[in-house]
């Protein structure tokens, strides 16, 4: 072999596996980063079709869901400390990411009681822009079950009852499905950064 040949073949090899590692960099790089805060789906999971009430005392399907972000949590307004806290903590996020459509939906886990009026005067102590759901069980248990949420009622002394449930934000995008989910301890600047992070891909997704 000449020494003119084999310097060109080292040359084309030296150039095919730079090209080879410009491929492999940016495909790696081209992926969607995973925000360090929260648990990620590996892909988008639909919710099913539910109808429910909203705090407003109008239907809220599916459809609602659509153009926007949501941040969703499931508890009741007879709640004295974790549901407040939460509620307290989805507002300061709306707050903090004012300029995104962005709706945060309190979907009641006890909806005997938590009627739309009922809704509509608790979650405004938080923020009016806020929305409560609540509806008859056999839409909300299959939501709740999609989502992985337990609900347990717990018989207290002179016929009052109370509610165990899962703590947990839930993060859908533009189509209304589930993409991520926060659990305690929650953050609201690490929540609101995950989610401001995430924003164009969401609101994009196809």
């Amino acid at each position: 072999m000449s020494s003119r040949y084999f310097w060109t073949v080292v040359a084309l090899a030296c150039l095919g596996a730079g090209f080879a590692g410009y491929r492999l960099a940016g495909a790696r790089y081209s992926r969607p980063p995973v925000p360090a805060y929260g648990t990620w789906l590996p892909r988008p999971r639909p919710l099913g079709a539910f109808a429910l009430t909203d705090s407003r005392n109008r239907p809220f399907r599916n459809a609602d869901l659509r153009g926007h972000l949501t941040l969703m949590y499931f508890g009741y307004t007879r709640c004295t400390d974790e549901c407040p806290d939460a509620l307290a903590l989805l507002a300061q996020v709306q707050r903090r990411l004012a300029r995104l459509p962005l709706q945060v939906l309190f979907v009641s886990v006890d909806p005997r009681h938590d009627t739309p009026a009922v809704l509509a005067q608790f979650v405004r102590r938080f923020d009016p822009l806020s929305l409560g759901l609540t509806g008859p069980l056999t839409q909300i248990g299959p939501l709740s079950a999609r989502l992985g949420v337990a609900r347990g009622r717990i018989a207290l002394p002179g016929g009052d009852t109370t509610f165990e449930h899962t703590m947990a934000i839930f993060l859908l995008d533009a189509r209304g499905r589930e993409v991520a989910l926060f659990t305690p301890p929650f953050d609201a600047r690490r929540l609101a950064a995950a989610v401001q992070g995430s924003a164009e891909r969401l609101l994009t997704s196809g």
